[in-house]
């Protein structure tokens, strides 16, 4: 089974979500370290999806200059 693809807004909330639990001053350092890891997965899928956003939009103004 295919992994559902998130949108933008879904990796963005769930990155903030991990930030928030982040800022918990009672937070073990385990804890502490999969959230950390979480949070750069998250980052990671949030830069892939504007980075293929930003080349459709670079193609479809270099179509518009022709």
């Amino acid at each position: 089974m295919a992994a559902e693809k998130k949108t933008f807004e879904k990796c963005l909330a769930d990155f903030e979500k991990t930030v928030e639990m982040l800022k918990n001053e009672d937070i073990s350092l385990e804890e502490a370290m999969k959230c950390f890891e979480e949070g750069y997965k998250h980052y990671e899928e949030c830069s892939r999806i504007l980075s293929e956003a930003k080349q459709k939009i670079e193609t479809y103004s270099k179509r518009g200059d022709k």
